[in-house]
């Protein structure tokens, strides 16, 4: 099985409470901490007192949409390394394109696995890497 790391944080984005518990329980199986938004001010709010390591963000939400929390990140230094990846339940290749144009690193199609959670947070979180 893989090595679990408790420092890592991540922070899941949804207006949905069963996607938000879902992939919360996924999470904390792999061995990571969890915060929870419920929308994008929620999460620029919570991002702005305690930066996570990698951000989990679904698309369609009121006030502000994982699009425009997105941007929003990534236009600021101090937030703009943080991966960010879409969570949808479209799979169109114009909602990827677009979760590109806005920095996001990833795309996770709804509903999603464990497997999927989890694989997406290893390959895009803090690991110590090599320069090459």
């Amino acid at each position: 099985m893989t090595t679990s790391n408790p420092a890592i944080k991540v922070l899941v984005v949804d207006d949905s409470s069963t996607i938000r518990k879902s992939a919360e329980i996924f999470l904390k199986q792999g061995g990571y901490a969890v915060v929870l938004a419920d929308d994008g001010f929620d999460a620029l709010a919570q991002i702005n007192d305690d930066p996570p390591q990698l951000i989990f963000c679904d698309i369609l939400m009121p006030r502000l949409d994982g699009y425009q929390t997105c941007a929003i990140l990534k236009r600021n230094p101090r937030f703009a390394d943080i991966p960010v990846v879409m969570l949808s339940s479209k799979d169109g290749v114009f909602d990827k394109a677009r979760g590109r144009m806005v920095g996001c690193q990833d795309y996770l199609t709804k509903p999603f696995t464990k497997d999927q959670l989890l694989q997406a947070v290893q390959q895009l979180g803090p690991v110590p890497r090599e320069s090459a």
